[in-house]
């Protein structure tokens, strides 16, 4: 899995997949108000049980849109960082995603909103 990335191009990677959020419509003395739903962030903690290529691998298999590049340069924030938000979007999407990754026995932080 031996990706030919140089400095520059990783430098311009943009990490976090963003998806956005249905919006509600509030109608209140005759006017419409749209309000979109909340995001939240789906966060990958930093642990000392797994590996470079697991955390990849996971992140490849589960979060939508994800590449190998953008893969990588999470995993790697999650090693020298100690966490990285690796999607953002609607709570029930947030939800499966951060399921998947903690069954798949990543260490993950709890929901937040974005």
């Amino acid at each position: 899995m031996a990706m030919d990335l140089s400095v520059s191009e990783i430098s311009t990677l943009k990490p976090v997949a963003v998806t956005q959020a249905p919006s509600r419509v509030k109608q209140t003395d005759g006017q419409t108000v749209k309000k979109t739903y909340p995001n939240y962030k789906v966060i990958v903690l930093n642990d000392d049980f797994n590996t470079f290529e697991h955390v990849s691998n996971c992140l490849l298999k589960y979060i939508p849109g994800m590449t190998e590049a953008m893969a990588w340069e999470f995993t790697n924030q999650v090693h020298y960082e100690g966490l990285a938000t690796v999607w953002v979007g609607p709570m029930e999407q947030a939800e499966l995603y951060h399921d998947q990754l903690k069954r798949a026995d990543l260490t993950m932080a709890p929901l937040e909103p974005a």
